[in-house]
């Protein structure tokens, strides 16, 4: 059952956002980073970004740390109410629309918030496919002059809520989540049609390599608040295959 009121949707998101924060107590959270400065968690942060995660991670960087100067693209529908909701409770602006270009309205909203705000997307939102790229990022990025940051997590023990066309993953108590950011892809401000799904496929493999990466075992991880020198650094994208 579908919750319409306004009031009741608020009270719902609020008590999801207590209830997932209390979790949090007890989880352990590591980050591996290509570039220190692209942690959104830092307030003096040089850049504003465009972090791209898939949907099914989307707790993990709302409630990994407090965020400085960040909104989020969130669905019009009203499952979007919910998590529209739950970001005014964690200090996120909420951006509503779709990741979709054709989700003209809220992409332009979005190149506005990206002047002064980091905006997290969910590309692959908000009805998939499930992990699947779509244009809307490439899009906003070439409007907005802002970078993309693929993101990924690993995650040691979690639950994973099935959904129409994909799951939602909640990390278990005393589990641990690892937070890994890409190197930034910048994209040119003029894309045409050809240009805009080439680069659409880029940032597709990006994360298809990052998630790979944070889902495999045999990475070692720098410890929380050690981004300076951390143990282990993302390889550099060579610039001759990201400007193909």
């Amino acid at each position: 059952m579908k919750i319409k009121s306004p009031f009741l949707t608020k009270c719902a998101a609020w008590l999801m956002v207590r209830a997932i924060k209390t979790l949090y107590l007890t989880i352990r959270r590591d980050e591996i980073v290509f570039d220190p400065d692209t942690i959104a968690y830092h307030e003096h942060v040089r850049e504003r970004y465009l972090y791209c995660t898939w949907h099914d991670s989307i707790v993990m960087p709302l409630f990994h740390s407090k965020p400085y100067h960040m909104a989020a693209l969130v669905s019009g529908h009203q499952d979007g109410s919910y998590l529209a909701e739950s970001m005014h409770f964690l200090r996120v602006t909420p951006v509503r629309g779709s990741s979709g270009k054709q989700g003209v309205n809220g992409l332009r909203t979005a190149v506005t918030a990206a002047q002064d705000f980091h905006i997290t997307i969910t590309p692959d939102g908000p009805r998939g496919p499930r992990r699947t790229m779509k244009e809307g990022i490439v899009f906003l990025a070439a409007k907005s002059g802002n970078a993309i940051v693929p993101m990924a997590f690993r995650v040691t023990r979690s639950w994973k809520i099935s959904g129409r066309w994909t799951d939602l993953v909640i990390p278990k108590p005393f589990s641990k989540i690892t937070v890994f950011l890409g190197e930034p892809i910048r994209v040119p401000e003029t894309l045409g049609s050809e240009g805009l799904q080439e680069y659409t496929r880029l940032v597709q493999q990006r994360m298809d390599d990052l998630y790979a990466r944070a889902e495999s075992d045999s990475v070692e991880t720098s410890t929380l608040g050690d981004h300076a020198a951390p143990k282990y650094r993302l390889p550099k994208i060579d610039p001759d295959q990201q400007a193909a």
